[in-house]
């Protein structure tokens, strides 16, 4: 439940302070009338997302347990691949984030009426799709549905009031910092994930290894115990660990971390939230 509820808080605030930085240009621009075009998009994003997340719940069932594996298998890898890819992007584009959308919503309205509508959709909906898949993949690995889903709920939620509040210039948060330090979170709970999917394929029978177990903790740690659903369910520690899934974990992790904080300092976090988190609240207040 923690893990889904800090995918749901890092994704829905992005999407939030797309929202909060497309509102805010319209209204310093003068284009107050192009708003609802811009909600038009948000719901419509929302609906895709949606729509996506119960096809990736419904979609496998009837099919064979080695395919649902495989299935499974393979879009937890993918959606270790796209957080990745979200939280570099975030750490190389968070300075111009705020120009980039302004650019957009410029085009689209001096082009067709509907063009608003497709921006707000594809950058919102980008989000939505990313959490709809990752959300999906860390519910799967911890083989629950309740408690994942209840905790991505609690994290749009929060995103959403905090959305809210830069919105209306209540609250000012340092979002570089933010976005830095759940991409740490994040790199860790796809590290599990992608240990959970080379799992996936090796009970489909698609990778070897399935028996050889690199260690098994689950004497000292119950998976029904309280820590062990807190291990499980944080960062997807499983007790019984095979050595091609302790081998992923390692060579994706160590790696991908380092190369992250790397991109952090050459992009300082204090940087990226001048150009973020201010610029909302002034633009509405004026």
């Amino acid at each position: 439940m923690t893990a889904n509820f800090l995918i749901g808080l890092r994704e829905g605030l992005e999407a939030s302070l797309i929202v909060v930085l497309l509102m805010a240009y319209l209204i310093k621009s003068g284009r107050q009338s192009l708003l609802p075009r811009l909600w038009a998009g948000v719901g419509l994003a929302i609906a895709i997302s949606l729509a996506f997340g119960a096809l990736l719940t419904f979609g496998p069932r009837g099919l064979t347990f080695e395919a649902q594996e495989a299935i499974g298998g393979g879009l937890s890898i993918v959606a270790v691949g796209l957080v990745t890819w979200m939280v570099f992007w975030m750490a190389r584009t968070a300075r111009s984030l705020g120009s980039d959308l302004r650019s957009h919503v410029d085009k689209a309205a001096d082009g067709a009426a509907w063009g608003l509508v497709l921006v707000a959709a594809l950058a919102v909906g980008r989000e939505g799709l990313e959490t709809a898949l990752f959300i999906w993949a860390a519910a799967q690995a911890t083989g629950e549905t309740t408690f994942p889903l209840l905790g991505a709920l609690l994290g749009l939620l929060t995103a959403a009031g905090l959305g809210y509040l830069l919105h209306r210039g209540v609250l000012k948060v340092n979002l570089g910092r933010f976005f830095t330090w759940t991409g740490v979170g994040l790199i860790v709970i796809a590290g599990g994930v992608l240990a959970y999917g080379i799992h996936d394929l090796q009970e489909a029978g698609i990778l070897p290894g399935l028996h050889s177990l690199a260690f098994d903790l689950s004497a000292a740690v119950p998976p029904s115990s309280w820590y062990g659903t807190l291990l499980k369910g944080t960062l997807n520690f499983s007790p019984a660990t095979t050595w091609l899934e302790a081998a992923a974990w390692l060579l994706y992790v160590i790696p991908v971390l380092s190369l992250y904080i790397r991109a952090n300092r050459s992009h300082p976090p204090a940087a990226a939230a001048k150009t973020t988190a201010p610029k909302p609240a002034v633009a509405v207040q004026q």
